[in-house]
């Protein structure tokens, strides 16, 4: 077998500017892999590298061609637990870059076997779940517009971005025009450990579901404060990066956010989600703002969770990718296309 490979970038323009408690974003910088077999299947992966974590589409560039060096070399996209060790063993670090040759990988192995990658796994595609839609900080004003928007294209779970001097005052509003709607919040880590417990308190009253990541990462103790006083649920996003995360935040947290992103590639995110079920933790699935050339593997682990957060590709003006499709925010894996379901739009 012969294995060719190739990798583009591409600049994304989000439908809106995107507000974290960090920044603002108003384009996505992406990079797409292909790796094609003798046979013309070809398997697609997509890299949505984070600055936070060390990564940016250059780097992910940088780093690429010794990745597909390691693909070509083994020779068998079957091969999957090899070429994943060899590729950490390769380039340690940048784990997006090394998601999209394992996003790729997988995507053509089941086009292979002629199954989409959730039957590939041994899933059951009617396990599904609805995946928020996220509203990023803006003027009180800008978000209820963007909430109407969003209860109009049919959301029922809203994940509001948190971390300003009026965070009562969002989440009120946003109850207002979405009274039926699920709603979480995501500090991004804004909060100090006691305003953390006083805001979540206060948050409580308007029916929120749980909060993510209230508090620094650099502070384990300050999240396992918060978590033994506050009124809601915490979910861990920045503290819970790769499978040695998992142990040491099950006493501080009740939801591990995984991100296929942070742990570098589908066969880690399933070791991740075996070991949080084994520390007793509920599991959520995020995602940066990314193409459907990697948000499309990630609907497909979504039966062996407890939350969604898959709307990367819903925040874009436009993507080059088709996916899993999401009517209503509800991920539909049984499509029958093979591998990923992600082909050119």
């Amino acid at each position: 077998m012969s294995l060719s490979t190739e990798f583009e970038r591409i600049s994304l323009p989000l439908e809106h500017a995107f507000t974290i408690s960090r920044g603002t974003q108003t384009a996505a910088e992406n990079v797409v892999v292909k790796i094609e077999d003798d046979d013309g299947n070809v398997g697609i992966g997509g890299a949505a590298p984070s600055e936070h974590y060390g990564e940016t589409a250059a780097t992910v560039e940088a780093v690429m061609p010794d990745l597909l060096a390691v693909v070509e070399r083994v020779d068998d996209p079957h091969a999957l637990a090899r070429i994943e060790r060899e590729m950490r063993e390769t380039v340690n670090r940048n784990p997006a870059a090394r998601c999209a040759v394992s996003i790729a990988l997988h995507d053509l192995v089941a086009k292979r076997a002629g199954l989409p990658l959730y039957r590939y796994w041994g899933l059951d595609g009617r396990e599904t779940l609805e995946t928020s839609f996220t509203i990023g900080i803006d003027p009180t004003d800008v978000m209820r517009e963007k909430t109407r928007e969003a209860v109009a294209a049919g959301y029922g779970t809203l994940k509001v971005k948190v971390g300003t001097d009026r965070d009562e005052e969002i989440v009120g509003a946003i109850r207002e025009e979405a009274p039926d709607a699920t709603i979480r919040v995501d500090a991004n880590q804004a909060w100090s450990p006691r305003e953390a417990v006083r805001k979540i308190d206060a948050l409580a009253d308007f029916g929120v579901e749980f909060v993510e990541q209230p508090v620094p990462a650099e502070n384990p103790d300050g999240m396992a404060f918060v978590r033994e006083r506050a009124a809601l649920p915490i979910a861990a996003d920045e503290s819970c990066i790769t499978l040695e995360d998992i142990p040491r935040i099950a006493s501080k947290a009740d939801i591990a956010n995984l991100k296929l992103m942070k742990c570098g590639g589908l066969r880690e995110a399933i070791r991740m989600i075996h070991a949080a079920n084994a520390h007793g933790l509920e599991l959520m699935l995020g995602c940066m703002v990314e193409s459907n050339a990697s948000i499309a593997a990630a609907c497909h682990l979504v039966p062996l969770l407890d939350y969604a957060d898959l709307d990367g590709s819903l925040l874009l003006a436009e993507d080059e990718y088709e996916g899993v499709p999401m009517p209503n925010g509800v991920i539909d894996l049984e499509t029958g296309r093979a591998g990923t379901g992600v082909r050119k739009s």
